[in-house]
C-alpha cells in the first residue's frame, strides 16, 4: 500500500543516579481564585451542576487570565524543586544522539527521517540507496522559530516527480497541504486548507484528501467537526476547483477516508461513524466513470484493505466473524462477505497488521502484547516466523511488493528503536541503524507478570527494573495505562523512564481491558456499561505492585494520556488513597459533555453518551470532573495544551478547578498548560524535554525520591 504517514522519531530522555532517601520540605501553594457558576443541566430527571462551564470558552478574557494565573502558580512550584534544572540539563545531553526512521522507497529513490539529536522536528532525507548518505529534502525546523510546525501525512506521486504533504502548526489537528517539485526542490502553487483526519493518496496528476467545512468565527479549536468530505485535487488548480468525491449531507457525524492501491489502479473509500467499525468501497480508476463497488456497507466490524494483487483480486484484514482478525481474499466481481476466502485464518493471537513485500506476506501478531512476525506466501501458505531480537515491538515491514529488500523497526522497554534490513528471499535480517544511548541497558530487565483483577480476570503487566532489585516496598514506581479504543500497548522505548530505573525504581505498563491486546472481545469488555472494568484493572495493578513489594502507596505514581487521562482521573477519584502522585495528561475528564466538542462524538462507541438515558448513569458514576469531593487526593500535575483540538483543554481546566477546590491533603494540585502545543503529535523536542523534566521533578519530589545529578 502507499505510504501516508511519516515516521515518528523523537524520543524524550532523562537520567538520574541513585542516592540515599530524603524528605523534601513542603512547598506552599496558593491557588488562584476560580469563579463558581450556578449553571446546571437536567439529565433524564437528574440535575447535575457544572460550576466551571465558563472555562469551556478558551477564547474569553476570563479563561485566558485563569490560564495565565494557573501557569504562574505551577511554574513557581516547579521552580522551587532544587534538582529540576540539572535534570533538564542532563536530559538535553542524553537527547543528543542520532535517531533514524525506517527507510522507504518511492520513485526509485529511498527516503528516511533522521534527527541529529536535539532538532525539534525530524528531517526528511532522500538517497539513491538506503545505505548511502542522503540529502535533506524537507526540514520542518526551518518553518518556525520554536519548532512547532510539524510534518504530517505525506505521499509521493507514482512517477516520483512530486511530494504532497501536510503541515501541522502549534500542535493542532488542522493541517495544510503543500506540494513539492522533487526535481527542483521548490514548492508548487498548490496550498489546501482546513484538512483534518486525512491521508494523501496520489492518482495521476492529483491526489485525494479529506477535509471539513471551514469553521466559523473562533470555533476552530473547539467547535464540533461535522460533514467530513473526500475531495480530489488536480495539481496546479485552486482548492475551490477540487472535485467532491463523497460527503454524507444527511449524516454530519461520519468521516471519510481514501487510499489508492500501490499500482494506483483502485481507489479505496472507507467511512466511519466512530473509532471502530468502517465501510469499504472500491472504484476502478483505470476505467472512466466506473461505479463505486460496495464491499461492506455497515459499521459492525473493522476492515482494512492490504493491497490489490492484480486482476481485481484483493487482500483485506477483517474481524467480521473473527474477533482476533484474519486475512481474507476476494475479487471485485464478487466482493460481498459470503464470497470472501480465508487466506490467513483467525488464530489464538490477534493479527495486528499485514505487509506485502517481495512476494511474501508479513503478518504482525500480538502474543501476550508482544510482537511475533509470521511469514506466508501470497496464497497464505505458512513459511516461518521472522527471527526477532526478543520480547518487544516490531513495526510493519516497509518494502514494495516486488522488491527483494525491506526494512523494519524493533524496540522494547530497554532497547532503543533499532532499524533492521531484511533480505526477503532468504529472510535474513541484519542491523541497519542502531542508536547509541549513554546508558548501560545490560543492568536492567523486563519481566511480564499476571495479576487478578476485581472480577477474577487475569491481566498481564510489563515490569521494567534493575536486575536484582531489592523488593522492600521502597521503590518509586510509575504505572502507565490506556485501556480504550482497541489500542494495544506493546513494549516501547522512551528515555524518560531511565531516571526512574537508575533510582532503583520501577516502570510498569498494565495491558488492561479496553485495549486490543487480546482482540475485539478484550476491547469490548472495557467499553460502555463495562468501562468500570478498565479502572478496576488499573487499580488492581497498583495493588499488585504494592502486594509484591515493588513499591508502596507512598511511592506509587500513575500516568496516562487522552483516554489514559480519563483512566488516571477516574482511578484517582475512586481510590485516592492508593497513589502518591497522579499525572492525567490531555484527558477526557467531563464525560457528560465530551461529545459536544471537535471529534468527541466519534468516541461514543467506547463511552456512550449522556443524552442516552441508559448510558447516563454509568458516565456520571465515573466522570472524574463530576466525582471530585472534599477528600485527600494524590499530588497531581495535570497537563494539557492550548491548541489541543482533539481533547479540548476545557476538560483539564474544569477538572483542575474542581480538584483544587476539593483537595484536603497538603499535596499540590497543579495544572501545566503548554502554549503552541496540542494533543501530543508533532510536539517539538524542546517542549518534550521541558514537560518531561517537570513531570519527573514533580514525581521525585512528591515521593521523596532523592535525585543526584551524575553527568557521566
Amino acid at each position: 500500500m502507499k505510504r501516508t504517514l511519516p515516521i515518528g522519531l523523537l524520543i524524550v530522555s532523562f537520567v538520574a543516579c541513585q542516592s540515599p532517601p530524603t524528605n523534601y520540605p513542603m512547598i506552599d501553594v496558593s491557588y488562584p481564585e476560580t469563579r463558581i457558576d450556578t449553571i446546571s443541566d437536567n439529565y433524564h430527571g437528574t440535575v447535575v451542576a457544572d460550576p466551571y462551564r465558563w472555562l469551556e470558552d478558551d477564547n474569553s478574557d476570563e479563561t485566558k487570565a485563569w490560564v495565565t494565573a494557573q501557569n504562574k502558580v505551577t511554574f513557581a512550584y516547579l521552580d522551587q524543586i532544587p534538582f529540576r534544572k540539572s535534570l533538564r540539563n542532563r536530559l538535553e545531553k542524553l537527547m543528543n544522539f542520532e535517531k533514524f526512521g525506517v527507510p522507504f522507497k518511492e520513485g526509485g529513490k529511498y527516503y528516511y527521517f533522521k534527527n541529529d539529536g536535539l532538532q525539534n522536528q525530524s528531517v526528511l532525507y532522500v538517497a539513491d540507496d538506503a545505505g548511502s548518505e542522503g540529502k535533506v529534502l524537507l526540514d520542518p525546523n526551518t518553518l518556525s522559530k520554536d519548532g512547532t510546525v510539524a510534518l504530517g501525512s505525506m505521499d509521493f506521486s507514482a512517477d516520483g516527480k512530486y511530494l504532497a504533504y501536510f503541515l501541522n502548526e502549534g500542535g493542532s489537528d488542522w493541517t495544510k497541504a503543500y506540494v513539492m517539485d522533487l526535481a527542483t526542490g521548490k514548492m508548487t502553487s498548490d496550498t489546501l486548507n482546513w484538512i483534518k483526519f486525512s491521508g494523501i493518496s496520489w492518482k495521476g496528476n492529483g491526489f485525494y484528501y479529506s477535509r471539513y467545512p471551514e469553521p466559523k468565527g473562533a470555533s476552530a479549536l473547539s467547535g464540533k467537526n461535522e460533514f467530513h468530505a473526500l475531495y480530489y485535487h488536480v495539481l496546479g488548480t485552486p482548492q475551490s476547483a477540487d472535485k467532491l468525491i463523497y460527503v454524507d449531507k444527511a449524516q454530519g457525524q461520519r468521516n471519510v477516508y481514501a487510499q489508492t492501491t500501490e499500482d494506483e489502479q483502485y481507489l479505496i473509500i472507507s467511512t466511519t461513524e466512530s473509532t471502530s467499525g468502517n465501510t469499504v468501497w472500491l472504484q476502478d480508476l483505470t476505467k472512466p466513470q466506473s461505479p463505486i463497488v460496495k464491499v461492506v456497507d455497515n459499521f459492525d466490524n473493522d476492515h482494512s484493505i492490504v493491497d490489490h494483487l492484480g486482476g481485481g483480486n484483493f487482500l483485506m484484514m477483517t474481524n467480521m466473524g473473527a474477533p482476533k482478525r484474519k486475512l481474507v481474499g476476494f475479487n471485485i466481481s464478487s466482493p460481498m462477505p459470503d464470497q470472501w476466502k480465508d487466506v490467513i485464518p483467525e488464530n489464538a493471537d490477534p493479527l495486528d497488521n499485514v505487509s506485502l513485500c517481495g512476494g511474501k506476506l508479513f503478518a504482525n501478531y500480538m502474543h501476550n502484547a508482544s510482537t511475533e512476525v509470521r511469514i506466508y506466501k501470497e496464497d497464505g501458505t505458512f513459511i516461518q516466523n521472522l527471527d526477532l531480537p526478543g520480547i518487544g515491538t516490531a513495526g510493519s515491514i516497509s518494502g514494495k511488493r516486488k522488491d527483494p529488500k525491506a526494512y523494519y523497526s524493533f524496540t522494547s522497554f530497554i532497547r532503543p528503536t533499532t532499524i533492521f534490513e531484511l533480505d526477503v528471499p532468504t529472510l535474513d535480517s541484519k542491523v541497519f541503524r542502531s542508536p547509541k544511548v549513554d546508558f548501560d541497558f545490560d543492568k536492567y530487565e523486563t519481566v511480564q507478570e499476571w495479576y487478578t483483577s476485581k472480577d477474577g480476570t487475569k491481566i498481564p503487566i510489563f515490569i521494567t527494573k534493575k536486575k536484582g532489585l531489592k523488593m522492600d516496598g521502597n521503590n518509586v514506581t510509575l504505572l502507565y495505562g490506556y485501556g480504550g479504543f482497541d489500542v494495544s500497548l506493546t513494549p516501547s522505548f522512551s528515555v524518560s523512564r531511565l531516571p526512574i530505573l537508575e533510582q532503583g525504581g520501577v516502570y510498569a505498563l498494565a495491558n488492561i481491558r479496553g485495549g486490543g491486546e487480546f482482540g475485539k472481545e478484550w476491547h469490548k469488555a472495557g467499553t460502555l456499561d463495562q468501562k468500570q472494568n478498565v479502572f478496576d484493572d488499573f487499580i488492581a495493578a497498583g495493588e499488585y505492585l504494592i502486594q509484591q513489594k515493588y513499591t508502596s502507596k507512598e511511592k506509587l505514581a500513575i500516568q496516562g494520556g487522552s483516554n489514559g487521562g480519563l483512566l488516571v482521573g477516574a482511578c484517582m477519584t475512586q481510590r485516592p488513597d492508593l497513589f502518591a502522585v497522579a499525572f492525567p495528561a490531555v484527558g477526557v475528564l467531563d464525560m457528560l459533555r465530551y461529545h459536544q466538542f471537535t471529534i468527541g462524538w466519534a468516541w461514543a462507541t467506547d463511552y456512550g453518551r449522556s443524552d442516552d438515558p441508559k448510558m447516563f448513569p454509568y458516565l456520571l458514576k465515573y466522570s472524574p470532573y463530576h466525582n471530585t469531593k472534599k477528600q485527600a487526593y494524590p499530588a497531581t500535575l495535570i497537563t494539557t495544551a492550548d491548541h489541543d483540538d482533539r481533547v479540548v483543554p476545557a476538560h483539564s481546566f474544569k477538572f483542575a478547578a474542581a480538584l483544587q477546590a476539593a483537595q484536603q491533603a497538603k499535596k499540590p494540585t497543579l495544572i501545566r498548560i503548554d502554549v503552541s502545543a496540542g494533543h501530543g503529535a508533532g510536539k517539538p523536542t524542546s517542549k518534550m524535554i521541558d514537560e518531561s523534566a517537570d513531570l519527573l521533578s514533580f514525581l521525585f519530589y512528591n515521593t521523596n525520591t532523592a535525585y543526584k545529578d551524575n553527568d557521566h
